[in-house]
């Protein structure tokens, strides 16, 4: 087996430090840093006066960025994760994290937190799964999305580098990358994702919900596959 083989290129829209680069690495692949699109702000004035409701939900770390200035100083804020905490560069805020980095931890936190419901202020980018909108539809907790920032393509848009593997983060990312991939392994980070690439005419070849640990088990599971005799 040659080096590639044993350690196949895979295209990652982060950077070589990140820490799912470190996942890819540990489940036997060589991250390639490929950042092929950018976030572009698009949020105007939130939804409703910040001081008419409960609480700002955020996540991710480019909301925090884009909605922290207008934060009024101890307004509660539910963030999906620690690195949406920090993006929010705010010590007078009340920051509340989950148990887990997921929407669905974000909304039981939600519910613990303020049992008795209300009006909520959720930013959140452009094309986000809106879960907990759905999850929140008729019932006390009213959800109203800020749109703060979008994803789009590079411009001047970047070649795909030589790489046995993608993995596409997002379902922009699988637009962009089904008819670039061409014959090399395409991977999906959440099903929104998969479906993306698979409506664009390239299914993905494996996906898994967006945790690490289930990255990490995807691309080991693939690798290990292709490395076995027939």
């Amino acid at each position: 087996m040659t080096p590639s083989a044993h350690h196949p290129r895979l295209a990652l829209a982060r950077p070589a430090q990140h820490p799912l680069a470190d996942t890819v690495r540990k489940a036997g692949w060589r991250p390639v840093p490929y950042s092929f699109t950018c976030l572009k702000v698009t949020a105007g004035a939130p939804p409703l006066p910040l001081d008419e409701v409960r609480a700002l939900l955020v996540l991710s770390p480019s909301g925090a960025k884009v909605a922290a200035t207008a934060l009024p100083s101890g307004m509660t804020c539910l963030v999906q994760g620690a690195g949406t905490a920090d993006a929010l560069g705010r010590d007078d805020l009340d920051v509340q994290l989950p148990s887990e980095a997921r929407a669905e931890a974000l909304w039981d936190l939600l519910q613990t937190r303020f049992p008795q419901g209300g009006d909520f202020i959720l930013a959140r980018g452009e094309r986000s799964r809106e879960y907990l909108e759905v999850a929140a539809r008729d019932s006390v907790w009213r959800i109203h999305p800020w749109i703060t920032h979008r994803e789009a393509p590079r411009e001047p848009f970047p070649p795909l580098p030589k790489v046995e593997g993608v993995l596409a983060l997002s379902p922009l990312q699988a637009e962009i990358l089904a008819p670039l991939a061409g014959d090399v392994q395409r991977f999906a980070w959440g099903e929104a994702t998969a479906e993306a690439f698979a409506k664009a005419g390239a299914p993905a070849h494996a996906h898994c919900e967006p945790k690490p640990s289930l990255l990490w088990a995807m691309l080991a599971q693939h690798l290990k596959k292709e490395e076995s005799p027939c």
